[in-house]
């Protein structure tokens, strides 16, 4: 099998190039390291690459970009056709999105759209992963019903999204950020390419990802970067909501399995919420806690009163149509698991 990965040097990309290389397919990679120029130094991909293309002899590295078409189409039309395209590139932040908004529609819409229209023309039978938001659901999340509790922010246990918020919940009339927008975008592209032209494309919104191999930082990537600000003595800064905010947090070993389990049982057009639902979840102050028990380090943290616009103050993924339609997937990791891989990553 050949399996195409865009992103491939990032977090989700690169747990994707290690899954379906050590089964040892043919996998190849683009990747042109746009992460650095986002959020900075620390945020560079190049040593995840480097040790990929070290680590794999059947794995192929291209450094292009998603929105040239061209180079694109001369990957597809050299080294097609794929079997699994998974499109895990894009440009993650609300934050950024709104310094360079042309760059951020132009990366998570066109890029999308270039791979989507290279997919139709060149590999038509392939599986098509695309890697969605819960940013698509803009700030509708916090019109819900929050208790605020000690260390989170939480919904009565007989309220209808307890168990996570699942796919029927309206993306209209709502802040979504401009990154949210853009990502929505390349959702309903991804979609309409299932439903008009029979591509068999799976869209996965996901709620926060991370394991070992996230470079996170300020802008993206909250529980590994702070897991970094922990370890390394730096301050970190909680931005709205008393730092009772929750996510859930999936594994990138978790997702991609759940990639592979859609990927060897298509459902053309199917939109998932995926993520750590009640399962793994955390709020900032309840994983500050942890880190501190796990490092035996006290964090140095300010929670400053304004939120990040479209952010949410509670989101919790119902990933039970998923397991629905896939019971034999199952979780390899829950959230103490996850902070103990990322703190014994930070501590290297």
């Amino acid at each position: 099998m050949k399996i195409l990965i865009t992103g491939s040097s990032g977090l989700v990309g690169s747990e994707s190039v290690r899954f379906y290389a050590d089964k040892g397919y043919d996998v190849y990679g683009i990747d042109n390291n746009m992460r650095k120029y986002f959020f900075g130094k620390e945020a560079d991909t190049f040593p995840v690459q480097n040790y990929l293309v070290r680590k794999y002899n059947n794995f192929k590295h291209f450094s292009v970009d998603v929105r040239d078409n061209k180079e694109i189409q001369n990957i597809f039309i050299k080294y097609g056709p794929f079997d699994i395209i998974i499109h895990a590139a894009a440009q993650p932040s609300h934050d950024w999105a709104a310094k360079e908004p042309m760059t951020d529609f132009t990366i998570n819409a066109n890029g999308t759209h270039v791979m989507l229209e290279n997919t139709r023309v060149h590999s038509p039978n392939a599986v098509f992963i695309q890697i969605s938001t819960n940013k698509v659901y803009g700030d509708t999340p916090n019109t819900l019903s929050l208790v605020e509790k000690k260390t989170r922010y939480e919904l009565p246990e007989n309220h209808v999204y307890y168990k996570g918020i699942d796919e029927s919940m309206t993306l209209d009339n709502s802040k979504h950020s401009l990154m949210g927008a853009s990502k929505l975008a390349a959702d309903i592209m991804a979609q309409e390419y299932a439903r008009y032209f029979g591509l068999k494309v799976g869209v996965f919104r996901c709620g926060c990802i991370t394991g070992p191999g996230h470079a996170g930082a300020q802008l993206h990537g909250f529980l590994s970067y702070l897991v970094k600000c922990i370890v390394q003595d730096k301050k970190y800064f909680v931005f709205g909501y008393k730092g009772k905010q929750v996510r859930d947090n999936i594994h990138s070993y978790d997702l991609v399995n759940a990639f592979h389990h859609f990927a060897m049982n298509p459902k053309p057009g199917e939109v998932y919420n995926i993520g750590g639902s009640r399962h793994s979840n955390i709020s900032i102050l309840e994983a500050i806690q942890k880190i501190e028990n796990l490092t035996g380090k006290k964090a140095n943290f300010e929670i400053q009163n304004k939120a990040r616009k479209g952010d949410h103050k509670w989101y919790i993924s119902d990933v039970r149509k998923f397991q629905d339609h896939y019971p034999d997937w199952r979780y390899k990791y829950n959230i103490d698991d996850i902070l103990k891989d990322l703190v014994k990553a930070h501590k290297k």
